[in-house]
């Protein structure tokens, strides 16, 4: 495995010069000045919209051709079943109509369920609970061991069955990290002729993405997770996407993708989103060009997990010494380097606010995990999230224990 240099890979951030140690990455990283510089360039252009006749059109044309290559590289996934959209949450509330409306005509009716999980970001709750009710259908919940931060799959069997349309589950809990068994998930919904819909936009940050081995038919992820700009992408099998029929203007394209992008694609952003792909598969310096890109960021990966579980076991072992000031909810056994804090007797917005003034970003809140907080029931009206990033070093993590030290103590 390819040994990972965070001091070196720090010096390609503009932002990190500000000196802030930043454990705010499950939020959104850092950009690298390549990808600012992807924007500009493109943005700057010549740059019109798509067409072959001179050098603004083609540079459009690239830019899409060349995002939809670098997400598929990145996501396992076929170029023509690769969608841009806003955001994670704008891309699920549009899936949830199409797919409510139905596959080849055929749509949901009152009689069938929807699957939802209390480990959700709600952009991957409510869409589909909301699609479910304005179409009559049942909605059914896979819940949350807040003893053990896992998924309850104890009534799985019952819960996704032969009226089960769609699943709908986190590959990462974006509040507790918890990694829950999807296959298993995505293989019981397989049997009864179920959709399996994946959210992967903490996941995709902390490891190689595999919709396949996962069980995923869509799934969806968000650049500006791992150091690309704000939008979002969504993979499927373009045969699966084929059969669904969007709402859209009657001008625009009927082909896939296209169909389900509406009106002119930021081609600035684009760009920028393929370059934070090529920054995360240049990471293992490999210049082999018998080496796939597709390999290149697996390597990569393996070598940022590697250093993000060593500073997670470092925040670990000195929260240890903290003893019951200190109560960390993130216990799953398979999760990604984010742990979730509250602190017994003090509010997590304060802990928040006095490490902020020591210029160390943690944030407090429930961030959008709505189910999955409501089912920890704590006395705190938020919690503390401390995430890893490719970008955070030992010392960074040292100066994260002082300051909570020096607030927390006695």
């Amino acid at each position: 495995m390819t040994a990972f240099d965070p001091t070196s890979f720090r010096t390609g951030f503009p932002s990190l010069t500000s000196g802030i140690a930043h454990f705010d990455g499950p939020g959104g990283t850092q950009t690298p000045a390549r990808v600012g510089e992807a924007i500009a360039r493109t943005l700057t252009g010549p740059l019109s919209n798509r067409g072959g006749s001179v050098a603004s059109q083609t540079n459009a044309e690239r830019a899409v051709a060349a995002f939809r290559s670098a997400y598929a590289d990145l996501l396992g996934s076929d170029p023509a079943g690769v969608v841009h959209g806003r955001s994670a949450t704008q891309i699920t509330y549009d899936f949830s109509r199409h797919l409510a409306r139905g596959q080849d005509g055929r749509g949901w009716a009152p009689g069938d369920e929807v699957v939802v999980t209390r480990l959700d970001h709600d952009a991957n709750v409510r869409p589909w609970i909301q699609a479910a009710e304005r179409a009559g259908a049942t909605v059914r919940w896979i819940d949350l061991d807040p003893a053990t931060a896992e998924a309850d799959l104890s009534d799985l069997d019952s819960v996704i069955n032969e009226r089960t349309r769609l699943v709908a589950v986190t590959a990462a809990s974006n509040l507790l990290g918890t990694r829950p068994p999807v296959r298993t998930i995505a293989d019981r919904a397989h049997r009864h002729g179920a959709l399996v819909y994946v959210d992967a936009v903490h996941h995709a940050a902390h490891a190689v993405v595999d919709p396949v081995g996962m069980g995923a038919d869509f799934l969806v992820c968000s650049p500006y997770k791992f150091l690309g700009p704000h939008c979002a992408v969504l993979v499927a099998a373009p045969a699966l996407l084929d059969t669904l029929r969007p709402e859209k203007l009657v001008p625009s394209t009927d082909a896939v993708p296209e169909r389900f992008e509406f009106g002119t694609l930021p081609y600035e952003t684009l760009a920028g989103a393929t370059e934070a792909v090529e920054v995360l598969a240049d990471l293992t310096g490999n210049g082999d060009p018998s080496v796939s890109r597709r390999e290149r960021l697996a390597l990569s990966q393996s070598a940022i997990d590697a250093h993000e579980d060593a500073l997670r076991l470092r925040v670990e072992e000195g929260l240890a010494a903290f003893g019951d000031r200190v109560v960390l909810h993130s216990r799953a056994a398979d999760r990604t380097p984010t742990l979730f804090l509250t602190f017994p007797g003090r509010r997590s917005v304060e802990v928040s606010r006095a490490l902020a003034e020591r210029d160390v970003l943690a944030p407090a809140g429930s961030f959008y995990a709505h189910e999955t907080f409501a089912r920890l029931a704590l006395e705190d009206d938020a919690g503390l999230r401390v995430g890893m990033a490719p970008y955070v070093t030992e010392g960074d993590v040292d100066r994260l224990l002082t300051a909570l030290e020096e607030h927390l103590r006695p």
